[in-house]
């Protein structure tokens, strides 16, 4: 059932101060202007409700679009090991809290970036602080995970040398690790939901590594309706979501609208974090056959995946990080013919960038990446960091941007990606590559579907800002304050 009409008082759109009134009806904006009449539209439609805004700013609502949203909920209860800057200092943190475990508990912590460690992270440093109590820790880009002597055991890998397992054996132990009671994993998942509501989101893409068509059926069924949700499709799933119909855009029944099917997603290559990132040139310091990288899938598989997709009506969403692999993956999009996106484009050839636009190909990035791995960047990536995180080169090259958090890899909220696309820095540091900056407008056009500016027309997925996205600095954007989001004219935050 639509919400019933509303009228949103004296508000006013960026760059402007002028103040405006916007209507809503059957979830739509119908009318922007001064509306007159305290309880009408107009004075000649049906009595409203009508919410005076104090003139603060309303634009469209945000979307994250890319996000691992089961994993997110469960961040705040893993031991955060993010501060750590060796694998000494990580064993410590983890010493600190085994004393907490109850007996028979698995220590799962979160976050740690080995990159730039002086030390390398292996089952004997953990095993001397955690004897017998099973230790998992995942990487921050997600890409790998560290375990103990006693949590190898636990999963058939005693035998592992290091207890450093990178891309899909370490994708198969997060996934063991998400492994929750449903009715728990749920019940934190409707928590992150309302507090992404409360930072103006009204969507997300999420690529959690599941069949999530079920997982979003149940949770909305429970009451779960703070969010749209698009689900993304992995290959082990695809012939199934092909066998069932599955195409993107499709609204899922008996969701309100809510669930709605998104992208085949592939990963062609890991990250930059942990050296797996597919490249032309070899990493410092690395030999052997990865010493450039870990291609994940051969070109021939991700074409015969990408056209089974494609051809079904479902968009591929290509994981690429790389500058080899993104080249892989724009071939193959060039050879299909298809839409689709890829995801992070992180490192690209200048020969590569108007590609994008040419052949209808989404960059759908992560801005607070670039801010998280400028110094991994200028080690590894030396002498070619200017083509990482080109935003502003594809964006002159006709490409569209959708900016997203890859969460928990970067906060779920996406002013601190907006502040990071335009100005690529945080705490203080000089900006990092400022030429590939983007504006404001730019930054919430991708963040939003396309729009900065409230229309006639568009859904009522709003968000009411008390700072001026065009002018705001960017600790302001960073931190923007926002009192209220609305959902297709439904109120999902408001604390106005």
């Amino acid at each position: 059932m639509s919400p019933d009409p509303l009228v949103l008082r004296n508000a006013r759109l960026p760059g402007s101060d002028e103040l405006t009134d916007v209507e809503i009806v059957d979830g739509t904006v119908t009318r922007l202007g001064f509306l007159g009449g305290e309880g009408g539209m107009g004075g000649d439609g049906p009595a409203v409700e009508s919410i005076d805004l104090g003139e603060r700013w309303l634009i469209p609502g945000l979307w994250d679009n890319h996000v691992h949203f089961t994993q997110w909920a469960q961040i705040a209860r893993r031991l955060d090991v993010s501060t750590a800057v060796s694998a000494a200092e990580a064993a410590r943190i983890v010493a600190g809290r085994i004393p907490l475990l109850t007996t028979g508990e698995t220590l799962i912590g979160f976050g740690f970036r080995d990159g730039l460690w002086p030390d390398a992270p292996g089952r004997a440093v953990l095993d001397a602080v955690s004897g017998t109590v099973p230790v998992v820790l995942v990487s921050g880009d997600l890409h790998s995970v560290w375990l103990n002597s006693a949590a190898l055991a636990a999963r058939g890998l005693g035998d592992h040398p290091t207890g450093l397992l990178r891309e899909e054996d370490a994708f198969a132990v997060e996934r063991a690790l998400d492994a929750v009671p449903d009715a728990i994993s749920d019940t934190w998942a409707d928590e992150a939901a309302r507090v992404a509501a409360a930072r103006g989101v009204v969507g997300i893409v999420d690529l959690e590594m599941v069949w999530n068509l079920d997982v979003w059926r149940r949770r909305i069924a429970a009451g779960t309706d703070s969010l749209r949700v698009e689900f993304g499709i992995y290959t082990e799933h695809l012939e199934r979501a092909v066998a069932e119909g599955l195409r993107s855009g499709a609204v899922i029944d008996g969701t309100g609208g809510l669930l709605s099917v998104g992208p085949y997603k592939v990963i062609t290559d890991g990250s930059l974090n942990t050296r797996t990132a597919y490249c032309f040139d070899d990493y410092p310091g690395l030999t052997g056959a990865d010493a450039n990288g870990v291609l994940s899938v051969t070109p021939d598989d991700l074409l015969r995946w990408m056209r089974l997709a494609s051809e079904s009506g479902i968009h591929p969403a290509v994981h690429a990080i790389g500058d080899r692999a993104n080249r892989i993956a724009l071939d193959a999009f060039e050879t299909l013919g298809c839409a689709g996106s890829i995801e992070h484009a992180q490192l690209l050839s200048h020969a590569d960038v108007d590609r994008f636009a040419a052949l209808g190909v989404v960059a759908s990035v992560q801005p607070e990446h670039a801010v998280d791995d400028r110094d991994v960047a200028d080690r590894y990536w030396a002498g070619r960091t200017n083509r990482a995180f080109m935003l502003a080169s594809l964006l002159r090259a006709g490409a569209r941007l959708a900016l997203g958090s890859d969460a928990p890899v970067a906060p779920l909220d996406p002013w601190v990606g907006i502040a990071a696309a335009v100005g690529r820095t945080r705490d203080g540091r000089e900006a990092w590559h400022p030429e590939q900056g983007v504006s404001r407008q730019a930054a919430l056009a991708a963040s939003a579907r396309g729009r900065h500016r409230v229309a006639v027309g568009d859904p009522a997925d709003l968000a009411v800002c008390e700072t001026d996205p065009f002018v705001a600095s960017l600790d302001d954007l960073r931190r923007m304050n926002v009192a209220a989001t609305l959902l297709g004219g439904r109120f999902t935050h408001r604390a106005l």
